[in-house]
């Protein structure tokens, strides 16, 4: 139990008998209790406190060693509020106090600066408290609350910091996913599973799994009877298994034995587009990261002669400002890409290394889920006049993230540098904006429109990136995202064809 129990009063006071630790009840306090916990009773409501503590009192060390928007420690146990609407905590330079309600529920003195363990003993009190008001999180478990807390914590430090287990830090740095087999279907009308596609490379693939295949059993059990969470349970995870299936495939019976292995998927795609009228090669990049670097540069290297190039950035994210450097150095060379900025007086500015490698005309392809480092890409090429840009809003997304490793093995991810542009235009919550709206080329009710665009060459074109005076929402509704993906990519293929095979039409767009 916590040593001090609160009082029977309406204003209750986890400190009710502060004078062991501090002399006189409410006095002003300089120092903080050796322990709040006692060390015959570890865990407390199913939650081990002083391991709890000891991780609180981590991360705030480290959160202390980088730097996130000059926010102090209190904001961060203020951010327990978004465990519960029903709690407030307000962290003054004496007192950390929690309502719940209209009661006090929690009153601790605040320790001294840099007393990260007093800090992390508080926060996991806190915790206990609002476990017993709140019937969610009493029934968490220990790691699931610790998950819970972590996030809350992260998100009063910065609305999109996070906690990130060891596992999901190790992917999201690598780009690799793992899988039981490595690949997709959906059971049938009698509950068995229907291979639909295999990831080439993977165990299925080595298995010469094939679509069309019915899986019917797996370790011995038949599909049939097992649940879909049971299923998804044996064919997809983190950890390592041998996963025994009978297939039914059109050429008889067989069986396969597979094992759950990680699969790397390419952070870039290269398409070559090669006729009598043009010879176009088109990038599509998923996260901008050295692989993707060295997969575009590769190919730049192999293809001459081109009339143009698709840089095709719609579902392209990252947050690695080297990389992001590098990527558009290829196209745009040794000018400013990004600034970072990681407090209101101090920006660093990102600058490639070497010279352009090709000079071809270049559209930049963009949408509401070009995030991170690929927005300031894509303002490079708008800023340095090296590519027009085509399709709608990028998502005004761009920050780059602190990781910061903790003892217990997990990692916390503070998103507490924004980016902006080369010549210092944010970025952040704004976001980049095409010339050419792919959305107002073609709407349900102009089916034909975009053929007269094409013909009168104006495409409708528009540049809002360097009128700040227009709000991004505004600008955002005049031109939306297009609801059909199909429709997306005849506009994005169409367009980017005409405008790269067309001269006059591309030297205006640059200087629109």
């Amino acid at each position: 139990m916590i040593k001090v129990q609160s009082s029977k009063f309406k204003v209750q006071n986890l400190f009710g008998a502060l004078a062991i630790c501090f002399g006189v009840l409410l006095s002003p306090f300089s120092a903080f209790c050796d322990s709040l916990f006692f060390e015959d009773e570890p865990v407390q409501d199913g939650v081990r406190v002083f391991e709890m503590s000891k991780t609180f009192a981590d991360i705030y060390e480290k959160l202390d060693s980088v730097k996130w928007g000059g926010k102090s420690i209190n904001v961060a146990i203020e951010g327990l509020e978004n465990l519960n609407k029903n709690a407030h905590i307000a962290a003054t330079d004496e007192r950390v106090v929690l309502v719940w309600g209209d009661s006090i529920i929690g009153n601790f003195p605040r320790p001294s600066d840099k007393d990260w363990n007093g800090f992390g003993e508080i926060t996991t009190a806190l915790v206990l408290k609002l476990r017993e008001q709140d019937p969610v999180l009493h029934a968490a478990s220990e790691s699931e609350t610790y998950k819970l807390v972590v996030d809350a914590l992260m998100r009063g430090v910065d609305e999109r910091g996070r906690y990130v287990f060891s596992r999901a830090a190790e992917i999201a740095e690598d780009g690799r996913i793992l899988t039981s087999v490595g690949l997709n279907g959906v059971r049938d009308e009698r509950g068995n599973f229907r291979v639909h596609s295999v990831f080439k490379g993977s165990p299925a693939d080595v298995a010469n799994v094939r679509a069309g295949d019915m899986i019917s059993q797996i370790n011995g059990v038949s599909v049939a009877e097992m649940s879909d969470d049971e299923l998804e349970a044996v064919m997809d995870g983190f950890n390592s298994g041998t996963v025994k299936i009978k297939l039914v495939t059109p050429s008889g019976n067989r069986d396969a034995v597979l094992r759950r292995a990680t699969i790397v998927l390419a952070d870039a795609d290269v398409v070559h587009r090669f006729s009598q009228t043009a010879n176009i090669l088109e990038f599509i990049i998923h996260n901008v990261s050295e692989g993707a670097v060295s997969i575009v540069n590769e190919a730049l290297g192999k293809y001459d002669n081109l009339d143009g190039i698709v840089l095709d950035l719609r579902v392209a994210t990252g947050d690695d400002e080297r990389a992001a450097a590098k990527l558009a150095g290829l196209f745009i060379g040794q000018n400013p890409v990004m600034r970072i900025a990681q407090n209101a007086y101090e920006d660093v500015e990102i600058i490639p290394g070497s010279n352009a490698i090709t000079n071809a005309p270049v559209v930049v392809l963009m949408s509401d889920m070009t995030r991170g480092t690929a927005e300031a890409i894509a303002a490079a090429f708008y800023e340095n006049m090296r590519g027009v840009l085509v399709g709608t809003p990028t998502a005004g997304v761009a920050r780059i993230a602190t990781k910061i490793d903790l003892d217990n093995g997990g990692a916390l991810e503070l998103m507490n540098k924004s980016i902006k542009t080369g010549s210092g235009r944010l970025i952040d919550s704004r976001g980049v904006f095409p010339i050419v709206c792919l959305s107002n080329i073609r709407s349900s009710s102009q089916s034909d429109a975009f053929f007269l665009n094409v013909i009168n060459e104006t495409f409708n074109a528009q540049d809002f990136n360097k009128n700040t005076s227009v709000s991004a929402d505004d600008i955002r509704r005049g031109c939306p995202r297009i609801t059909s993906g199909s429709d997306e990519d005849a506009l994005s293929a169409a367009v980017a064809a005409k405008v790269l095979t067309d001269k006059k039409i591309y030297n205006k767009l640059i200087v629109e």
